[in-house]
């Protein structure tokens, strides 16, 4: 089941961050995959959007597999699915 228009919009919302970086890829994400996104990669997005800048944007850019506030999560599929889709160039 892909989300609905107001969980994708607060999702966008969420995104908005501090880093222009971080901007810019989340943009990239929502353009290419927002309309396909599952109620799934929704839950995913939200904990990654829960992070601090620093901790997201090591994720992003592959510096880092996981931060330690999303140990266990980090090991799930659809987390790596969502992951994978964000480091997309």
């Amino acid at each position: 089941m892909t989300l609905g228009n107001a969980e994708l919009y607060r999702l966008k919302s969420d995104a908005r961050r501090g880093l222009l970086e971080n901007d810019l890829i989340l943009q990239r994400f929502f353009e290419r995959y927002g309309a396909q996104l599952s109620v799934e990669d929704g839950k995913v997005l939200s904990q990654l959007l829960a992070l601090e800048d620093n901790d997201l944007m090591d994720l992003l850019i592959g510096r880092k597999d996981s931060v330690a506030s999303l140990e266990e999560e980090s090991q799930s599929d659809s987390f790596k699915t969502v992951l994978q889709k964000l480091r997309e160039k």
